[in-house]
């Protein structure tokens, strides 16, 4: 897995103690999927696949951990790399390099910092400091596991599932509980990598549809597991929710 560059903004401290604040920062699209891909513009149909922004993947990191904080009743979600630790909270996406400390591992970015030891972690900012206690960890997907697959997104009670094609704009759906699954082509509406956010809609006339993807804390409904992604499917006048995750090669 390549190594990412990001630029990340001081505004974690907004995001995690006060919800009407809009998230930036996320970091330009993944580099390991940038190489022979034109980029893609709104509204503009392509041949290949889009980029993503890096903030819908796990970069270095093997999994995601759910974090329960006070007192401000935060949720995170947390990705270990090697040196740099990416963290999303329920309005954004934050990188945080590591800092060197006698014990425990911390990681800092100017007044932002994030501190853990075991299942017990502390989040500095400039209004206050959050405890949080490790609440779920899962491994993040693979391609091994999802073939040619760059982004999966699932949703419960109905169960659906949407993939996007790692090569082509096209992603499978699969509603019904699995038992209905095609094939779509799609287009980008909106591509805004500083704020982690696509939005993808129906490529031709002949079936409405739009995914709408933001980078933030999300958490499954069912089994609390943790991910990096808010999602919202619109098809057939309905609208589903669910959480999500880019699938690095």
């Amino acid at each position: 897995m390549g190594i990412y560059h990001y630029r990340w903004p001081v505004a974690l401290a907004c995001a995690l103690w006060l919800s009407g604040c809009a998230s930036s920062g996320v970091a330009p699209a993944d580099s390991a999927l940038m190489a022979d891909r034109p980029e893609s513009r709104p509204s503009e149909a392509v041949s290949t696949a889009p980029l993503l922004p890096s903030a819908l993947f796990p970069g270095q990191a093997q999994r995601f951990e759910a974090w329960r904080c006070a007192p401000a009743n935060q949720h995170l979600v947390t990705a270990f790399g090697d040196e740099t630790l990416k963290l999303w909270s329920l309005h954004g996406a934050w990188q945080l390099p590591q800092a060197v400390v006698a014990s425990g591992a911390r990681y800092q970015n100017g007044e932002i910092s994030f501190w853990n030891r075991g299942d017990k972690a502390q989040v500095e900012t400039p209004r206050g400091q959050l405890t949080c206690r490790l609440a779920h960890r899962r491994d993040a997907r693979t391609r091994d596991e999802h073939p040619g697959v760059m982004f999966f997104a699932h949703g419960n009670e109905p169960g659906w599932t949407v993939a996007l094609d790692n090569q082509t704009p096209e992603l499978e759906l699969a509603t019904d509980y699995g038992d209905t699954v095609e094939t779509l082509p799609y287009m980008v509406s909106v591509m805004d990598n500083d704020a982690g956010r696509v939005v993808l809609r129906n490529a031709d006339a002949g079936r409405f549809f739009r995914v709408r993807v933001e980078a933030a804390a999300c958490f499954d409904d069912m089994s609390a597991k943790p991910y990096p992604a808010r999602v919202t499917l619109s098809i057939d006048g309905e609208q589903y929710s669910g959480c999500g995750e880019g699938i690095a090669p």
